[in-house]
């Protein structure tokens, strides 16, 4: 059984028991969360696909923990003028962990 979830402008799949790593969300660790912007939903024979969420289905998780991704080195250079520049980024993100996804 799994699921395809929209959250933070981006889509995941999930299935339970699955920790997956989403956009920064403003719950604290141990507090359960529920997505309801449910896009797919397949349980063997039963499928399902929204227009555009599928109603009756939601995706029931904890926020594991909140952290940083691995570091992105940008680098900018103009040519002929001896100017470059070296910039670091870290995305923020929530780790989840699915408990169950619940489809009426």
């Amino acid at each position: 059984m799994y699921a395809i979830i929209e959250t933070g402008g981006k889509q995941y799949k999930v299935s339970e028991g699955e920790t997956v790593d989403v956009e920064l969300l403003p719950d604290d660790p141990g507090e359960p969360i529920e997505f309801d912007k449910v896009l797919f939903f397949s349980n063997g024979d039963d499928i399902r696909a929204g227009a555009p969420n599928v109603p009756g289905v939601r995706v029931i998780g904890v926020v594991a923990q909140q952290k940083k991704a691995k570091k992105i080195i940008v680098r900018t250079m103009k040519r002929h003028k001896g100017f470059h520049r070296k910039k670091g980024h870290r995305q923020k993100l929530t780790a989840v962990k699915i408990n169950r996804i619940v489809a009426s």
